[in-house]
């Protein structure tokens, strides 16, 4: 949901910015705006010489300016690009032994590998994203794991179990994995 939001709030800051820049420059292509618009012909400039004057001898006000008009640009081409890029990894190709190779739903293929790891000893949650390209996936592993569990037997139930099986299963020569290990936060025990 939040990645909707974050989307259409993009969109239609983009569409406010092109719709004001197009409207200036259309005044300034000779159209006539309407009277309420801020620019009264072509001829208007957007600032004054008063304007423009008024910080002429501060010699910080325009290098300012500048500097944070371009650092909003650069963040705005990040962000674009963040929101562009897709993190996740749509399919899987699996090779079938004919040539052709079968296609397997990434969400699929992570919905499996987060069944399997949350089912071993002391794993409490289990979060998993494939990454990477379609014939050569990557697997970014996230466990939560409870009070009592063994980090070592987790970490090697989840390389040795889930992502073995799930190597073997889509037919891929190597399945690379980051595993992340995170403790449930919980109260110390006393010892008597």
């Amino acid at each position: 949901m939040l990645r909707t939001v974050n989307r259409v709030l993009l969109g239609l800051l983009g569409l406010v910015l092109v719709l004001a820049g197009g409207s200036v420059l259309a005044v300034g292509l000779g159209v006539e705006p309407p009277s309420w618009w801020v620019h009264d012909s072509r001829h208007d400039v957007l600032l004054s010489d008063a304007d423009r004057a008024r910080w002429r001898d501060d010699g910080w006000w325009w290098p300012t300016v500048i500097g944070v008009l371009a650092a909003l640009v650069l963040l705005a081409l990040w962000w674009l690009t963040a929101q562009l890029r897709r993190r996740r990894l749509a399919e899987v190709l699996v090779e079938t032994g004919d040539g052709e190779g079968a296609l397997l739903r990434g969400r699929a293929m992570e919905s499996v590998l987060e069944t399997e790891a949350a089912a071993l000893d002391g794993v409490e949650r289990a979060r998993v994203r494939l990454t990477g390209r379609r014939n050569a996936p990557e697997a970014r592993v996230g466990l939560v794991l409870g009070a009592d569990a063994v980090p070592a037997d987790a970490l090697h139930g989840t390389c040795e179990e889930a992502l073995a099986h799930a190597r073997d299963s889509a037919g891929l020569g190597r399945l690379p994995a980051t595993v992340l290990l995170r403790a449930v936060k919980h109260r110390a025990e006393r010892v008597s």
